[in-house]
């Protein structure tokens, strides 16, 4: 192997979105945990080939639990920054606390929002005392916003980050070299904006990997029965899937008079969903969606929905609703109703248009409104729409974090976009909350979602498939739900 293969093979290149800061408290989007996670080490991490899901020890081992279930203690591992010093306690509860400083103003603070005290036990061990019983606890101390850091910003992550062009490129280098190791030496991120030019890289051999692939070259890289094309496959590259965390859906603003009281208009609308025709649009990359809890998650509820696409329930449903093949009594007009959508791209304008031809097969009129991404979220929290396209990406593997999406004091700002409130759910949510054991707790997720199924607060449209496509330089390439960091697994190959 030459100098030259070697170097490239120490070197692990991606395309990435651009991250605003590498300060954890401060992390707003997926492309800011990615970066940092690189650098800092959470309390806890996610085991990376464990399926189901399950945590892993990280900065800390994993957690002693009081029988009440309120106190934590992580006894910590030892880690130590670039430079040789020893990360604390200390150090773990100053970066916790940043995350509910009042003078920091995290967008993370959520995340702590449970914690009554915490306190430094020693050098070694940090206790940590809840409000009340949060069974999902541990899950959170593995999010990249509770990375720890040294006082003068220093982490004990497997990489430091070396250089940053801002909208251009990061390179972090590995911090020290173990016995045995054969990962990469460098971690490259770069931003590219234009999917055909990240497509031409990766084949040129300038991305080592590749996470979005343009639904327009999807035919010519996946061929019949979801398999790579076999020109690809020659060279060595693999194609990777795994089904999201994530749940798409239509939101209903629950305070609009024309659908919030009108639950039968809210299940027809589900009803007349073509998801087969969206399937064919999305190239077979979605699961059909039958409710709030994607599959791989605890406490989904398995049964079927009953408000599936199904023209004859719709019709039966719309004329059940007040509206006749479609007809508002009042006006003698066909039901005009308004969706707005976060984007004007191309894609977001086809998938409205296809959503709109659903709708008109029932008599529906829908008129699309499309805003900036900031202006369509103010509309979302101050109720000034109708239907609004949205997704929503779990954090944990929990039913609790999806259906809190439906918690009435969670209306917006909060996540409950669709400003849903119905006592039923509400009393069930806070019951699972409290409950001791995961079976209890099941139960009550299971009557969450069967009320949710029921009431139809939103159009269930998809969950997402993820696809990944990497060259033979990259081993032990596992796909996950939970990437934060995961290049320290990845082995360098010979190409």
């Amino acid at each position: 192997m030459t100098i030259a293969a070697l170097l490239l093979a120490a070197s692990f290149t991606r395309t990435m979105e651009r991250v605003s800061t590498m300060d954890p408290a401060m992390a707003r989007s997926v492309y800011d945990t990615h970066a940092i996670a690189l650098v800092y080490e959470t309390p806890l991490e996610v085991d990376y080939k464990a399926r189901p899901y399950r945590l892993a020890p990280g900065f800390c081992e994993l957690p002693e639990v009081s029988a009440d279930g309120l106190t934590y203690v992580f006894r910590l591992r030892g880690r130590k920054n670039g430079s040789g010093a020893s990360l604390g306690a200390e150090d773990m509860v100053r970066s916790l606390e940043r995350l509910r400083d009042p003078d920091i103003v995290s967008p993370n603070a959520w995340i702590v929002k449970d914690v009554d005290t915490m306190r430094a036990v020693g050098a070694g061990a940090v206790e940590m005392r809840l409000k009340r019983r949060c069974h999902y606890f541990p899950w959170l101390m593995a999010m990249s916003a509770t990375a720890v850091r040294g006082r003068n910003g220093e982490g004990s992550g497997t990489y430091e980050l070396s250089e940053w062009w801002r909208n251009h490129e990061m390179v972090f280098k590995r911090r020290e070299k173990c016995a045995g190791w054969n990962g990469f030496d460098t971690v490259r991120y770069l931003v590219v904006d234009d999917a055909s030019t990240q497509w031409l890289m990766f084949l040129k051999g300038e991305l080592d990997y590749l996470g979005e692939i343009a639904r327009d070259n999807w035919d010519s890289i996946v061929g019949e029965g979801g398999k790579l094309d076999p020109s690809l496959s020659a060279k060595g590259i693999r194609l990777h899937a795994i089904s999201a965390f994530d749940v798409m859906h239509l939101g209903i603003n629950m305070k609009d008079p024309l659908l919030g009281g009108n639950r039968k208009l809210r299940q027809a609308l589900n009803a007349a969903f073509d998801y087969p025709a969206w399937e064919k649009f999305y190239n077979g990359r979605i699961v059909q969606c039958d409710g709030p809890v994607p599959p791989g998650v605890g406490g989904r509820l398995e049964t079927p929905f009953r408000y599936a696409f199904d023209l004859k329930l719709a019709k039966r449903l719309l004329a059940e609703a007040g509206y006749p093949d479609g007809i508002d009594p009042t006006t003698g007009r066909h039901l005009t109703l308004t969706m707005s959508i976060g984007r004007a791209s191309q894609e977001s304008r086809e998938a409205g248009e296809l959503t709109a031809a659903f709708y008109e097969k029932v008599g529906i009129r829908l008129e699309l409104d499309f805003k900036t991404w900031d202006a369509f979220l103010r509309a979302v929290n101050e109720g000034r729409v109708q239907l609004f396209r949205m997704g929503w990406v779990g954090d944990y593997p929990d039913a609790q974090n999806f259906l809190q999406l439906f918690y009435s004091k969670n209306a917006s700002p909060g996540p409950n976009h669709a400003a849903y409130s119905n006592p039923d759910f509400d009393r069930e949510y806070e019951a699972a909350l409290d409950s001791a054991t995961d079976d209890e707790r099941n139960k009550r997720w299971f009557r969450c979602q069967e009320i949710i199924r029921e009431d139809c607060p939103w159009v269930f449209t998809h969950y997402n498939k993820a696809f990944y496509l990497t060259r033979p330089t990259v081993g032990n390439f596992v796909p996950t739900c939970f990437p934060d960091g995961a290049e320290k697994w990845y082995e360098a190959k010979e190409n």
